[in-house]
């Protein structure tokens, strides 16, 4: 990769110049003598660890450390515990990461599908924002992310994997679970409920899988009779 070729070739300048060093301080050693020559290789030798340090260092790229997509989904959901709305976070490596997911260079091309994700609060909609998984500033993305607000999930992965509504919701830095909703709580009444095309799921929301052409809605609420779940979600052309 260019990124591992330019490391490589830093450190070889590093090295060769460090050998440089080091002839000079043992031309100097013999000139000065033993103890002058000692102190100026020994000085050079912690030169050399100083900049291969450094130039190890400068050269990890943004999401070198991130995980990969060896894991199975993971089926909680970690994140803010506050009211809607939710923004995008603000940085979304941290989120992606905090998914168990990695970042990146450009989109997956192994798997490639869309889901649909409705999410209400007491009959109200609640936007999914745009760019959720992509960090613009670094130009980086997750196998999981949207592009815009429709609430279309983009799944774009290197592998074949499935995802989970859990790993979705970390990248969207809102907790969840089948107690919770972000700050919101089923207590009183309300409760966390989710369904997929029209099927209710039972148990913990975070470890419902997202399939292709999905529509999976979520809400939270005290249940309302005859309450309208839909059942699909008509995709653009091509999706």
């Amino acid at each position: 990769m260019p990124g591992k070729k330019k490391s490589t070739t830093k450190r070889a300048a590093s090295a060769r110049s460090a050998q440089k060093a080091v002839a000079q301080a043992r031309s100097s050693h013999r000139r000065g003598g033993l103890l002058f020559g000692a102190g100026a290789v020994v000085v050079v030798a912690l030169l050399v660890v100083v900049i291969v340090v450094a130039t190890s260092s400068g050269s990890r790229q943004p999401g070198s450390a991130s995980p990969n997509l060896t894991s199975p989904a993971a089926i909680t959901a970690v994140g803010r515990d506050i009211a809607p709305p939710w923004p995008a976070p603000a940085d979304a490596t941290a989120a992606v990461r905090a998914a168990g997911l990695p970042m990146l260079d450009q989109e997956g091309a192994v798997e490639h599908i869309h889901a649909h994700l409705d999410v209400r609060v007491d009959g109200q909609p609640v936007e999914v924002p745009a760019f959720l998984g992509i960090d613009q500033t670094r130009g980086s993305i997750s196998p999981v992310h949207t592009h815009d607000a429709t609430g279309v999930i983009h799944i774009e992965s290197p592998v074949t994997r499935q995802f989970s509504l859990g790993e979705f919701f970390s990248e969207w830095a809102v907790s969840l679970s089948a107690d919770n909703l972000g700050a919101l709580r089923a207590t009183g009444g309300n409760t966390v409920r989710v369904y997929v095309n029209g099927t209710p799921r039972t148990g913990n929301p975070a470890a419902v899988m997202i399939n292709a052409h999905d529509e999976i809605t979520l809400i939270y609420g005290q249940p309302q009779p005859h309450e309208s779940v839909p059942a699909s979600y008509k995709f653009p052309q091509g999706e």
